[in-house]
């Protein structure tokens, strides 16, 4: 699986997302990250391991606590994905939008012309 596999297959799931969401606002050890699922450790656990070998988080050591950390580069390759294939449809519907208004000016000039 490539880079950008990994990170979509992580970000499939709605309980991942919300694990980022949180860790965007900072640091949180395992038990903060789990608080808001009812889910076991170990649940909590692999849904961590999948985050982690995607590279969307990381985790520090200190002392007894072993914080997450958000990842922002799998992010941004995602994100230069999508915006890829973003700017190429806007460009295929800009077309379509033009093709659309000239026809509707051929459409009434049909109507001028059979008046």
């Amino acid at each position: 699986m490539t880079n950008l596999d990994t990170t979509f297959a992580a970000l499939a799931d709605s309980t991942r997302r919300a694990m980022l969401m949180r860790l965007a606002k900072g640091e949180a050890t395992v038990t903060e990250l789990a608080k808001p699922f009812k889910m076991s450790q170990p649940a909590v656990s692999r849904h961590l391991k999948v985050l982690e070998e995607a590279g969307l988080i990381s985790t520090t050591i200190r002392a007894q606590e072993r914080p997450r950390r958000l990842e922002t580069a799998p992010l941004k390759l995602a994100t230069d994905w999508i915006e890829k294939y973003r700017q190429m449809w806007e460009k295929r519907y800009q077309a379509l939008d033009g093709l659309l208004e000239e026809l509707k000016t051929i459409q009434t000039q049909q109507k001028e012309i059979n008046k």
